[in-house]
């Protein structure tokens, strides 16, 4: 659950489950899962718990997570894990599908803390996946389970909700969502590709930097030959823009 210290775009991708569908009835958190990505990869941190929301779970919340009244009974309350999960997302871009229930959530179990602790909005910012998928898929279905289906994301093991879970696969559906890509095949033979498309390849967090290896001095004047060759024949755009960065 620590926070992995990095320069780079630190987003958190988090889903909930609760007791019912409105704070606003009186309903609570009962499990958060985030997994953190750094630069559009996964570090293999996360943050995971789940809560006793000192109330019944309802029996249609139940059907759709499958988390019991009974398995919560000893589970912490939100008070006691709440600065373990403000570290976790502070200063962080939250990757939320169908953010305004989550964030009415989270932001309900912070005012109902004494003192309160503000919103979540005084910790990270949001991005909405769902609003996005709407807005670049419109009149289409965009659930998860719908993108999974669009992007060829293998979500076979998903027959209940689950936080952690579902965070895990929204990472995914995000990466694709974003990336201009409708699948992610980055290894083998197009045959390979296209056989493995369902399945998400990750880079290792800890592998080794590639090793840049700068022009020679002959490449630099081959490439410089090459585009002057280019601009006798009409304008070289490539060209221009090298001598606007020099």
């Amino acid at each position: 659950m620590t926070q992995t210290a990095s320069a780079g775009h630190r987003q958190i991708i988090l889903d909930t489950e609760t007791t019912g569908i409105s704070p606003a009835q009186g309903h609570r958190i009962i499990e958060i899962g985030c997994v953190e990505m750094i630069d559009r990869k996964l570090t293999g941190e996360h943050f995971h718990v789940y809560l006793n929301p000192e109330r019944v779970v309802e029996q249609e919340a139940i059907e759709v997570h499958g988390i019991t009244n009974e398995f919560l009974e000893d589970k912490p309350v939100f008070a006691q894990v709440v600065d373990a999960f403000l570290n976790f997302i502070q200063g962080a871009e939250l990757v939320i599908h169908n953010a305004p229930f989550d964030v009415g959530f989270i932001d309900h179990e912070l005012n109902l803390l004494s003192p309160a602790r503000g919103k979540t909005k005084d910790y990270a910012t949001v991005f909405d996946t769902l609003d996005y998928a709407r807005r670049k898929f419109p009149g289409q279905r965009n659930s998860l389970d719908a993108l999974c289906k669009r992007f060829d994301i293998d979500n076979s093991h998903r027959t209940l909700h689950g936080a952690l879970l579902d965070s895990e696969i929204l990472a995914d559906v995000y990466l694709l969502l974003t990336g201009g890509q409708r699948k992610l095949g980055l290894h083998g033979s197009e045959a390979e590709q296209e056989a493995g498309s369902s399945t998400i390849k990750r880079i290792a967090s800890d592998r080794s930097a590639l090793k840049v290896l700068p022009a020679s001095a002959e490449e630099e004047e081959a490439h410089r030959l090459y585009l002057a060759s280019l601009s006798s024949s009409g304008e070289c755009l490539w060209q221009q823009q090298v001598g606007q960065e020099n």
